[in-house]
């Protein structure tokens, strides 16, 4: 998704989430500023419902809920609200005092890069996920080739393994989950011409 600033004027959390939910478009937050987030391209969509389908197979009747793109994560100690591409939470279900609709305790994050989001995905928004205690685990996937970056927390260190092979099994660390990385890249086309988000 792309991220456009609304307006150089700050505001409150409380102001954003007023503003949020009588929107008819989403909206980050991040520490004052409120950002638009635009439309994603087919090839984005596409993966990011091949994650969550894969999720949600492999986790039936297990304590974890898993969310998509729509759901509202608060990051009190960044003060960043944000959507992510993908969500595993553990039962019970941490939401932000006073609200039902914003969650706080995620274990697995995935985010589908794209060209404009790619460097804060991969650096200002990790950061951020990672200050959250819950959190475990972290995707970020390719939209333009086959390549899967997958962060696991081992004790209190990030460690990375790279996929690039289609053939490969991502094992999940945070929950009892596999999934191949063919079935996110399926019916994927690289070569279909696809203007950048946003334009």
């Amino acid at each position: 998704m792309i991220l456009q600033t609304e307006t150089k004027r700050r505001y409150t959390p409380e102001e954003y989430l007023e503003a949020e939910v009588k929107s008819d478009e989403r909206h980050e937050y991040n520490d004052g500023e409120i950002l638009l987030m635009t439309g994603g391209l087919p090839n984005h969509n596409k993966i990011a419902g091949s994650f969550y389908a894969a999720l949600r197979f492999g986790l039936k009747r297990q304590p974890y809920e898993t969310y998509m793109a729509n759901q509202r994560l608060w990051i009190p100690e960044q003060q960043i609200y944000t959507y992510p591409d993908v969500m595993v939470m553990a039962k019970p279900i941490g939401y932000q005092e006073g609200r039902r609709d914003t969650l706080v305790n995620p274990l697995l994050i995935a985010e589908v890069l794209s060209k404009s989001t790619r460097s804060y995905d991969k650096a200002g928004k990790f950061s951020a996920y990672r200050s959250i205690a819950t959190f475990q685990e972290y995707l970020l996937i390719d939209q333009y080739s086959v390549h899967v970056e997958h962060y696991t927390k081992d004790d209190q260190r990030w460690i990375l393994v790279d996929y690039k092979d289609e053939n490969a099994e991502i094992s999940l660390s945070s929950v009892p989950c596999r999934v191949l990385v063919a079935d996110l890249y399926d019916d994927i086309d690289f070569d279909e011409p696809q203007a950048e988000e946003g334009e």
